[in-house]
């Protein structure tokens, strides 16, 4: 088996703290090993990695509006639909609106758009709790440090 690194967003476009809205771009790379098997001689996204994408968007909104002082994790898949196959190299159009604040956990709905169609949706339940060590506070501050701010992106 082999696992990759998921660093899976790459721009955020637009955000609302206040409103639980962010829009991310992501580009696909041409290579990766999760094409090597999926398909071979014709590499698509897998949808469990589609899922992924649209649950890491709607956990950086999340995390940011907890001032990143708590974690935040998958909890749950409520509904997921595929609507279209996503090739290497293709631009991701990222959106996530929560639509429900618990206790402790929280509801998105979510979209990955590809050439202005919608190739997937998904209703994600997301977990938040206190983080589990200092050190994985401090990791996951320096890995969201890395995801860009468009320049008229203000929070």
């Amino acid at each position: 088996m082999r696992l990759e690194y998921f660093e899976l967003l790459d721009k955020v476009e637009e955000i609302d703290l206040d409103a639980g809205t962010v829009r991310i771009s992501s580009t696909l790379p041409m290579e990766s090993p999760v094409f090597d098997g999926h398909f071979p001689a014709y590499p698509l996204l897998p949808g469990v990695m589609m899922l992924e994408i649209m649950n890491h968007a709607a956990g950086y909104l999340l995390y940011l509006r907890y001032e990143q002082k708590r974690f935040v994790f998958l909890g749950g898949i409520k509904r997921a639909k595929f609507r279209r196959m996503v090739r290497p190299g293709q631009v991701l159009d990222i959106r996530a609106t929560i639509t429900h604040d618990g206790s402790g956990f929280h509801i998105a709905e979510t979209k990955l758009i590809v050439d202005n169609e919608v190739a997937a949706d998904a209703e994600i339940v997301m977990i938040v709790q206190d983080f589990p060590t200092e050190a994985a506070e401090t990791a996951l501050a320096a890995k969201a440090r890395e995801i860009q701010m468009a320049p008229s992106v203000r929070m």
